[in-house]
């Protein structure tokens, strides 16, 4: 059940300063209720680790995996030659027509 809590203005203004902070650093619209929660339900030693608590979990991709990304190409355990690409097109490309 929720339950209003009268804050003064001062208050308000440094809750809004935190909720433009936690959407410009980690792209996130939080409420002002889900950031009281999250400061009394955990002990933060700073502003930016109360930021970073809501950040997504995903700590990005390896170098490697960003770089077969890029390549543009999958290893695959059973290797294609270029011609067998050839005939599978080709050869449907042929048949409907």
């Amino acid at each position: 059940m929720a339950t209003s809590v009268k804050i003064d203005e001062t208050t308000k203004d440094r809750l809004e300063q935190l909720q433009a902070a936690i959407k410009l650093e980690t792209g996130r619209k939080v409420t002002q209720q889900k950031l009281l929660d999250r400061i009394i339900e955990r002990e933060f030693t700073s502003k930016d680790d109360l930021i970073d608590s809501f950040r997504d979990n995903f700590e990005g991709l390896s170098e490697a995996n960003v770089e077969q990304w890029l390549s543009g190409s999958a290893r695959s355990e059973n290797p294609v030659e270029e011609a067998d690409i050839d005939r599978v097109l080709y050869d449907r490309e042929a048949a409907n027509e």
